[in-house]
């Protein structure tokens, strides 16, 4: 709407993965980043990724109704196919995470080093969703 001023945004607090085994995938991610489970249960355990970001894993098919909330509710979501999401590296540690990846036997499947600078790691959680790891460069604001 013009003459209004946009609010301002603090950034992604919240990021949500569809899965089918909630448990085993909150343990791949515990093991393999160390993310602090938050309480939870077999439909959903968000993860804090760091100070005021959460990774939620929801058991895919487990929210496809309202759920009720402080008088309120949370609208439906699902989501299934393999999707993609990436966490930020430091650049001097793309070398650390590949050696550590493979130490933990999980394969990479490709290994791209962008024009501008950046570098990128990718391989697949439990659910083939495709996880990234990208290093400072590849976007013009990271």
């Amino acid at each position: 709407m013009v003459g209004v001023p946009r609010p301002a945004l603090e950034g992604v607090v919240e990021t949500c993965l569809y899965v089918e085994n909630v448990e085993a995938s909150r343990d791949f991610y515990v093991r393999v980043f160390g993310f602090e489970p938050l309480g939870g249960n077999d439909r959903i355990q968000p993860l804090a990724v760091k100070p005021g970001q959460v990774l939620i894993l929801f058991r895919r098919g487990g929210t496809l109704e309202s759920i009720p909330v402080a008088g309120s509710f949370i609208p439906p979501h699902d989501a299934d196919g393999e999707q993609h999401f990436a966490f930020g590296i430091p650049a001097g540690t793309f070398e650390d995470w590949k050696t550590y990846l493979e130490g933990l036997n999980i394969e990479i499947e490709s290994v791209v080093d962008w024009p501008q600078g950046g570098h990128s790691l990718y391989f697949r959680d439990p659910d083939r969703l495709l996880v990234e790891l990208i290093t400072p460069g590849v976007w013009k604001n990271y």
